[in-house]
């Protein structure tokens, strides 16, 4: 394998960063996982957009123009031949010793890291091996005037803890904000179905709103016909719900077999959602599907009716 690092592409043995850079001192600095399908990137500018949030929340200046970054991106696959794949981009403040304080003048560490991963799309094998059980975690979300939530930083220790509470068959944390609402997996976005349609917390919650999540809402807004509805939610809406799913750009849609021991099926709606995802897959990257689903994916929260290995760092 060959990574990415600070412009030049590196074997595997030899890709490493300074010991007094910043991100491996402090956790300061922001990253994004993209799946690559058949050698392109899926929502690349919306990754892209992300980023610039998350650094423009750290206060990171870099200085790299997108195409530059989404060039060594692309060259870290072909440098690996690989056209379907998971590819993260990281960026850290880089070597900046002796005080917590950041400098204003940066000299950015970046790092591009890659793994093979299924063909996606109608004829594509999922990354995940099975449905998840989901488990309430003891840890909380911070709030958000103590670190952004919506910045997809290198710090991940909060998600950590909580899968470190997992017992049993359990794989994934669910996480509730200070209150005591539901926020978020512990690298994914909750996903629920009931009476009323399907359900998600609201993006203004402290909760990381993922691309993935974004394309969900659309589709089923625009092709599925299912009311959706985002907003604040106790544990017990998800407990009693009758169909469950999780989203990140790995995963895409995995369907959650148990919450908190209660057992669930994967249902109608789970289902359709991720045969449209499958087609809009086809679409943009095998050229497999004649037609596109509408909408544009722009992370509306469409009709809201409430008050409104590769599976870490994914949403």
């Amino acid at each position: 394998m060959q990574y990415h690092v600070n412009g030049e592409l590196v074997d595997r043995a030899n890709a490493t960063v300074p010991v007094d850079d910043r991100g491996f001192q402090y956790g300061d600095g922001a990253f994004e996982t993209m799946r690559a399908y058949g050698g392109t990137l899926f929502a690349l500018d919306e990754h892209l957009d992300r980023l610039d949030r998350s650094c423009d929340a750290l206060g990171l200046a870099h200085g790299l123009s997108r195409r530059d970054l989404a060039t060594r991106v692309h060259e870290t696959l072909a440098a690996n031949d690989l056209t379907d794949a998971y590819a993260k981009l990281s960026i850290t403040r880089g070597s900046q010793p002796g005080t917590v304080t950041p400098r204003t003048d940066v000299e950015p560490t970046v790092v591009v890291y890659v793994k093979p991963l299924p063909r996606g799309g109608l004829d594509g094998e999922r990354a995940w091996d099975a449905p998840a059980v989901l488990q309430t975690a003891k840890t909380r979300k911070p709030p958000a005037n103590a670190l952004p939530p919506g910045a997809k930083t290198h710090n991940y220790l909060n998600s950590i803890l909580a899968r470190d509470e997992l017992v049993g068959d359990a794989d994934e944390a669910l996480l509730r904000d200070q209150s005591g609402a539901v926020a978020e997996g512990a690298t994914s976005n909750v996903f629920w179905v009931d009476d009323d349609g399907l359900h998600t917390p609201a993006a203004d919650r402290d909760l990381l709103p993922g691309i993935t999540r974004a394309y969900v809402l659309d589709l089923a807004r625009n092709q599925a016909g299912v009311p959706v509805n985002t907003g604040e939610y106790d544990l017990a809406a998800v407990r009693e719900a009758d169909e469950c799913f999780l989203t990140n750009s790995t995963w895409e849609l995995r369907p959650v077999r148990a919450v908190d021991g209660i057992d669930l099926e994967v249902g109608p709606v789970t289902q359709l959602l991720t045969r449209l995802f499958d087609r809009l897959v086809e679409h943009r990257h095998y050229g497999g599907v004649n037609s596109e689903p509408e909408g544009d994916a722009d992370g509306s929260e469409a009709r809201s009716t409430g008050t409104d290995g590769f599976d870490a760092e994914d949403t």
